[in-house]
C-alpha cells in the first residue's frame, strides 16, 4: 500500500464493510464512503466521498486484485444493478466473434461505469462514453430492449449493451443519461464545422479534408481551435510549414542546374 509515496508491505483486512488498512497507515475505509474506483496496471486507486482524487492506492497481484475489485464494486458507493451485459459488444462497427450475455451487476461510480460478473470486470471512463440510448437486440430469438452504451477506446468507437427486467431499464437509462450528462453538447456546430467533424471521425487527415471540402488551411485551422475549446477533438500532430533560406535557395539552385558540358 501507498503510504505517503512510499510503498509499505502490509496484510490489508477485507469483509462486506470495511477494508482494513494496517500501520503505518492506520485507517478503516467502509466501502459505502468510496465512491470510485480504478485500476492501473497492478494498483487499484480508491476514493472516498469527501475528499478530492485517488487518497488510497493498493498494489497486489492480479488474482488479489480482483477479489478486491469485486468486494469493493459491491460493497462502494455508487448506482448498482444486477443485469446482463455483453461488453465490448463491437469495436470499430465489427462485431466481437466471442462477445457473449454475461451475468452480472452494472455499477456506476463518480467517474466511472464497471460491468463485474463471475469472470469479468470491465471499466469504461465516464468522459469516454460517446452515447447513451436504449434500443433493441435479438435475446434468444426475440427482440428486447436494452441500454447500448457507445464509448472511445484507443481511437475507436467500443458498444456495451446492458439487459435488464422492462421495469428498471427506464431507470437504469435515465441514470446513466444523467450520470454522463456533462460530457454532452451544450451548443451545436455549424454545418461545416460538422462535416469537418464527421471527416475526422472517419478517418480523413487534415490535408484531405481541406481538398474534399475545398477549404483553406487557416480555415480548417480556425473550425479545429473551435472543436478544441468545445473538448471535442485533441492535437495529435502538428503540421509544420516552412520556407527556404539563402541556403536552402543556394542548394537547389545547384541541385537543378543542367550539368557542365566542360
Amino acid at each position: 500500500m501507498d503510504n505517503d509515496g512510499s510503498w509499505v508491505a502490509a496484510n490489508i483486512q477485507v469483509d462486506e464493510k470495511v477494508i482494513r488498512l494496517p500501520e503505518p497507515i492506520d485507517v478503516d475505509i467502509p466501502l459505502k464512503s468510496i465512491d470510485d474506483l480504478q485500476q492501473k496496471k497492478n494498483i487499484l486507486e480508491l476514493s472516498v466521498k469527501g475528499k478530492e482524487g485517488p487518497i488510497y492506492r493498493i498494489a497486489s497481484v492480479p488474482k488479489a486484485l480482483t477479489i478486491l475489485k469485486k468486494v469493493i464494486l459491491m460493497g462502494c458507493s455508487g448506482y448498482r444493478l444486477m443485469a446482463y451485459f455483453m461488453s465490448p459488444a463491437i469495436r470499430g462497427g465489427v462485431m466481437m466473434k466471442d462477445a457473449r450475455w454475461e451475468k452480472g451487476a452494472i455499477v456506476v461510480l463518480k467517474s466511472r461505469i464497471w460491468f463485474v460478473g463471475q469472470d469479468a470486470q470491465i471499466c469504461l471512463p465516464i468522459m469516454d462514453v460517446s452515447a447513451i440510448q436504449k434500443t433493441t437486440r435479438d435475446v434468444q430469438g426475440k427482440k428486447t430492449e436494452v441500454v447500448k452504451i457507445d464509448h472511445v477506446e484507443a481511437g475507436d468507437v467500443t458498444t456495451s449493451y446492458v439487459l435488464c427486467p422492462p421495469t428498471t431499464l427506464e431507470v437504469l437509462f435515465n441514470y446513466l443519461t444523467d450520470a454522463t450528462k456533462e460530457i454532452s453538447m451544450d451548443q451545436d456546430l455549424d454545418p461545416v464545422s460538422a462535416q469537418v467533424a464527421m471527416l475526422v471521425y472517419s478517418g480523413m487527415d487534415t490535408h484531405a479534408i481541406e481538398n474534399m471540402l475545398e477549404r483553406s488551411n487557416p480555415e480548417i485551422e480556425a473550425i479545429y481551435d473551435r472543436m478544441i475549446e468545445l473538448g471535442m477533438v485533441e492535437v495529435v500532430l502538428t503540421r509544420r510549414e516552412v520556407k527556404l533560406t539563402t541556403k536552402g535557395v543556394r542548394f537547389v539552385t545547384e541541385a537543378v542546374k543542367p550539368p557542365s558540358n566542360g
